[in-house]
């Protein structure tokens, strides 16, 4: 059985997600990392940048909101990822689609259990339907102009009273997610900056041209599952079901359909695409500041053999990663954009001095690109919330 090592996980990391040569294509780039994670917006520039040359955040606005070549989507684990948009069909059938019934039932008790109406069922298909012909009618709209059309969007429903999380969720929040859920609308252009997370929403088929095409989903996993095999593989079945947000029964379907071919990693079974078997050698010596929610540092659940012991201080409690640094496939420290406007490091384990002076270059290049931006991630984690303070 084929051997891959740590150290040649580590080279294919580099390689594929364009981190030891920077490419010129943004597209290409969210193709090679599988869709990058967007429920940060900032990671998604920030993710772009650290792969491609001289990044100007107007070249990825330009694909997304211009061409749209590029789109806005909830995909794996029921995260939002920008993704090129032939691959979206493939995303939606695969992870978004199936989603809708569960999370409608969910809102349904909702509304019923809050007191809202005692029909949640058409309650919720006359405001979806109100939702849609505002959209129409406007082109494109904030949550805020679409609820002047459609007031009951307006409904602040109380849950988890008396639990830590207790708080208000809006019928607008609800609504617009199972609205994107069933593919009708997508998120357009935000407010503000590119930091922004205020989201315009327009309607799939005006933004896109057309309705997002229809796939199998049994085709669409298979898919995905090779697709993943081909920028992260080697895996393990653990990897794919947790990356993808599937059960035991959908995972190992996919991947058997996928054609994957077991390997031996260190640390037990993993599985390759059937075209990608080669040994790949260790390319030149590289570095990386990547942000939050990077798709590289999301894409395993099992990190070992690229993250340090000090996992506790570079993710949250919810398994959120924070910005790190990367050096040759590893993580050896984490960065935090200070309100001064510099780039903050703490390296957690002890790295060569050549190295070092490139780590401390990286975030002074960084700091430089951000300009008079600041920084304000969603999922903030330890080590970033130390390095703010300092």
């Amino acid at each position: 059985m084929r051997l891959v090592t740590n150290q040649e996980r580590r080279a294919r990391l580099g390689t594929r997600h364009d981190l030891t040569v920077p490419s010129v294509d943004v597209v290409s780039v969210s193709r090679d990392l599988v869709g990058f994670h967007s429920s940060d917006p900032a990671s998604v520039y920030l993710s772009a940048r650290a792969r491609l040359v001289d990044l100007d955040p107007s070249v990825l606005e330009r694909e997304m909101y211009e061409k749209r070549t590029l789109v806005r989507m909830l995909g794996m684990r029921r995260t939002m990822f920008v993704v090129p948009r032939d691959l979206a069909p493939v995303i939606d059938a695969a992870c978004t689609r199936g989603l809708y019934e569960g999370q409608l039932r969910r809102f349904v008790k909702m509304v019923e259990t809050h007191g809202i109406t005692t029909d949640g069922v058409g309650w919720c298909a006359r405001i979806s339907d109100d939702v849609l012909a505002s959209l129409r009618k406007r082109g494109s709209a904030t949550a805020r102009e679409i609820t002047e059309d459609v007031p009951e969007l307006g409904i602040k429903m109380r849950m988890n009273v008396g639990k830590k999380y207790e708080g208000n969720i809006g019928v607008s929040t609800r609504i617009l997610f199972l609205l994107a859920t069933s593919g009708s609308i997508v998120r357009a252009r935000p407010l503000g900056t590119w930091v922004s997370s205020q989201y315009r929403w327009a309607l799939t088929e005006e933004w896109l041209g057309e309705p997002i095409p229809h796939v199998d989903t049994d085709v669409a996993r298979r898919d995905l599952v090779a697709t993943w095999l081909l920028r992260f593989g080697p895996g393990t079945f653990e990897d794919i079901k947790w990356w993808t947000g599937w059960g035991v029964r959908d995972t190992r379907k996919a991947l058997e359909e996928s054609g994957a071919v077991q390997v031996e990693l260190e640390e037990g079974a993993g599985y390759l695409h059937p075209d990608d078997l080669e040994l790949v050698a260790d390319p030149a010596p590289w570095i990386a500041f990547l942000p939050g929610l990077d798709p590289t540092t999301m894409g395993w659940k099992q990190r070992d053999w690229y993250l340090t012991s000090a996992e506790d201080v570079l993710f949250d409690s919810n398994g959120n990663a924070g910005p790190t640094v990367w050096l040759n496939g590893r993580i050896v420290g984490g960065w935090a954009h200070h309100d001064s406007g510099e780039v903050r490091v703490r390296l957690l384990e002890e790295v060569p001095g050549s190295a070092k002076d490139r780590i401390a270059g990286g975030a002074l290049e960084l700091a430089d690109w951000m300009g008079d931006l600041r920084l304000r991630t969603r999922f903030s984690v330890p080590l970033e919330k130390e390095l703010k303070r300092e």
